[in-house]
């Protein structure tokens, strides 16, 4: 098997997970991608698992109770730990409002990077295009997450990020740099990309 972009062969590079999970409109979708891009540049195999897209394709029909989020989360879960065990890079961009199921999925998935995308509620209701803060604050989507529905954050994150404070790319590099140190990525590959 030959060497590729990235240095390693596909059967030498590990799979692994990395989870966002925070606040609808913290920025969890824009920093996925740009992760993604950053990865894929460098040679590594990446999906992308949207909890929007995934709500539309994969949990269609899923209403929002505890039972069901924590359905679509299994879900999300189990196609990640599939990605993971073939060795390629599983990211994830879902709410995932709740610690327990969070937990879950790190034990069913085993090389799992939590990623917590911190960012005060006033600012994702001041980011919010689509408007479902402002529905859900005025009592038109019930089980909102943040509003009528609680969000628990990590208690031990593998890595925080505050969108509020830093830029998307030093949000982005910031999850490189945890993947690099809890060995996820190479470094001595010298790849600037990553």
């Amino acid at each position: 098997m030959s060497p590729s972009k990235g240095g390693a062969t596909a059967r030498e590079r590990r799979g692994f997970t990395l989870w966002l999970t925070g606040l609808p409109s913290s920025g969890k979708s824009t920093l996925a991608e740009l992760v993604a891009k950053r990865l894929r540049t460098a040679g590594h195999p990446v999906e992308l698992l949207d909890g929007d897209e995934v709500r539309l394709r994969l949990s269609k029909g899923l209403g929002f109770s505890k039972d069901d989020r924590d359905e679509n989360i299994r879900r999300i879960s189990y196609v990640a730990r599939l990605l993971t065990r073939v060795g390629a890079v599983a990211i994830t961009a879902a709410i995932s409002p709740y610690r327990e199921i969070r937990e879950e999925a790190r034990r069913e998935i085993g090389d799992f990077v939590e990623v917590y995308v911190k960012c005060p509620l006033e600012e994702c209701v001041r980011r919010d295009v689509k408007g479902l803060y402002r529905k859900a604050i005025g009592g038109e989507i019930p089980r909102f997450t943040g509003i009528s529905d609680p969000y628990e954050a990590p208690e031990s994150p593998d890595v925080v990020v505050e969108t509020d404070r830093e830029a998307p790319e030093d949000s982005a590099e910031k999850i490189l740099g945890a993947l690099r140190r809890l060995g996820y990525l190479r470094s001595e590959s010298g790849d600037k990309r990553l």
